[in-house]
């Protein structure tokens, strides 16, 4: 099995991390609005993002290493245009198949 790179993997996996984190909200907020939930989170993906600008996610993953899968280690200011272009996907597949109301 091969593993992908470059620019185009990374922005695929920054789309489907915020639509990770669309489902895990929508479960835990089933009667949220779609947009809310879209929002929810691109919010959380960005704060993610932003917070590696600190020394926090490495102060993190040393005590606990398998946090490096949800907090990272490097900002790149191109994943937030990738959380929101998984944020839109999610909400309009969520709108699409499940018949939410988007607003």
């Amino acid at each position: 099995m091969s593993r992908a790179d470059g620019l185009a993997a990374d922005l695929v996996g920054g789309a489907l991390y915020t639509a990770l984190l669309y489902v895990l909200v929508a479960v835990l907020a089933p009667r949220a609005r779609s947009r809310v939930v879209g929002l929810a989170a691109f919010g959380l993906s960005a704060a993610v993002e932003l917070l590696q600008l600190t020394d926090v996610p490495r102060t993190l993953v040393e005590q606990a290493p398998p946090l490096a899968y949800v907090l990272g280690s490097t900002f790149v200011a191109t994943d937030l245009a990738a959380y929101a272009v998984g944020a839109l996907a999610a909400t309009a597949v969520d709108v699409t198949v499940r018949g939410r109301r988007p607003g």
